[in-house]
């Protein structure tokens, strides 16, 4: 004997804006001086860029180029991919509750519907009603 669960969950949405740069309204955006090697520029420009992301707290830094605009370029770039890949996560992370909590543990005691074919029975252990002659069903949907 055997026995299989099935768990129907709602596909998930890719178009709710996953390659679109997050809102300006919720970046904050600071220029600082660069630390490290570069001599004297490093002193008087800034050209360091960091961004966080205020509802989520996740921060990008970048200080690689010399100028500020390739600066906050990248880290738009890495904040935003940062940020998705967090929404992801916990999409995934509700998707796997939601079919944990619809599958139950696929115990055998858990079962709704026994289909048994050597004695052409389908048996419904919701209402304790059994039918014989599962071809009709299958054909005629019931």
């Amino acid at each position: 004997t055997s026995a299989a669960s099935v768990a129907v969950l709602p596909a998930p949405d890719d178009s709710a804006g996953s390659h679109d740069a997050l809102p300006m309204s919720e970046l904050r955006i600071d220029t600082m001086r660069a630390s490290g090697a570069g001599g004297q520029h490093v002193n008087t420009t800034e050209s360091a860029i960091r961004i966080t992301h205020i509802p989520t707290g996740i921060t990008a830094s970048i200080q690689d180029e010399r100028s500020q605009h390739k600066n906050k370029a990248k880290a738009l770039k890495l904040i935003t991919a940062r940020v998705r890949d967090k929404q992801r996560e916990e999409e995934a992370r509700e998707r796997g509750d939601a079919k944990a909590n619809l599958m139950g543990g696929g115990d055998r005691s858990e079962r709704i519907r026994t289909y048994n074919f050597p004695q052409d029975r389908v048996t419904d252990h919701r209402c304790k009603h059994s039918e014989h002659g599962i071809s009709k069903l299958f054909d005629n949907g019931g």
